[in-house]
């Protein structure tokens, strides 16, 4: 069922080729957005993924974008502009996640996980607060942070540090910008199943072809979190349904941050 909770609104995915971001991106679609950008590395994937929503009638370009570049994550917000006239939404989805302990994290890693996962959402945030500030008009930005922002594994310690700060700079820009009626939340997700995911798991876990099956039965819930569930509710983050709510960080999970057996 779809209410075009977004309708006639011109939106930009960071990150919007694959996984989650791309789950995004079509619900916003469905939702009646005018205009959808997604950007992304991966031209055949972004490519596709705009091909597909102009096929369902909404207007959408492709930004190849590395966001390890901070300036093209910036140059993202102004070449969605130009192509659609405005922006009124922003979602920052895209992740860096591979692995690092704290003790053999290097600079490199550390920097990669900053420029990705802090950096560029900080920017992209940025250039979309300054362009609804000057047409004068309200907006919303959903940045998708990562359950793992409140501690997480010990592998995952440049990509917790990224995170909790994206978190922060939610809720401070938020605060700095309720007045320009721009509402800024972040969801805290936590494991979902995803292309991504999958990649991950064999490539740092050892996992096989049956770990979703595995991961699936050892949580409370019986399944890992999904996209369209998640892309559900980060439209509705968008949309003015969710009223005046800014500055919230929603644990999006099945594990209970402080509860314990």
């Amino acid at each position: 069922m779809y209410s075009e909770l977004l309708k006639d609104k011109v939106l930009l995915v960071s990150g919007g080729t694959q996984g989650l971001g791309a789950g995004i991106a079509r619900r916003a679609a469905a939702e009646g957005a005018a205009a959808v950008a997604v950007t992304g590395r991966n031209a055949d994937s972004g490519e596709r993924i705009a091909a597909e929503l102009r096929d369902s009638g909404t207007e959408s370009r492709f930004i190849k974008t590395d966001l390890g570049d901070v300036e093209q994550a910036r140059a993202s917000v102004l070449e969605t502009i130009d192509a659609f006239g405005r922006l009124d939404c922003a979602v920052n989805a895209a992740g860096l996640t591979t692995r690092g302990t704290m003790l053999d994290t290097t600079p490199d890693l550390f920097d990669a996980h900053i420029a990705i996962n802090l950096k560029s959402p900080f920017f992209i945030m940025a250039e979309t607060i300054k362009h609804l500030r000057d047409r004068g008009v309200p907006g919303s930005i959903v940045n998708i942070i990562s359950i793992a922002e409140l501690g997480g594994q010990p592998y995952l310690a440049p990509y917790v540090a990224a995170k909790a700060g994206l978190a922060g700079v939610t809720r401070n820009a938020a605060h700095a910008h309720r007045w320009d009626k721009i509402r800024i939340n972040g969801l805290d997700i936590g494991w979902t199943a995803t292309d991504g995911e999958a990649e991950t798991q064999k490539r740092f876990h050892g996992a096989g072809d049956d770990w979703l099956e595995k991961a699936n039965q050892s949580v409370p819930m019986g399944k890992l979190g999904q996209v369209d569930e998640i892309a559900e509710f980060v439209v509705f983050l968008l949309s003015s349904r969710s009223g005046v709510v800014t500055g919230s960080v929603i644990d999006w999970d099945q594990y209970v941050i402080g509860g314990s057996d």
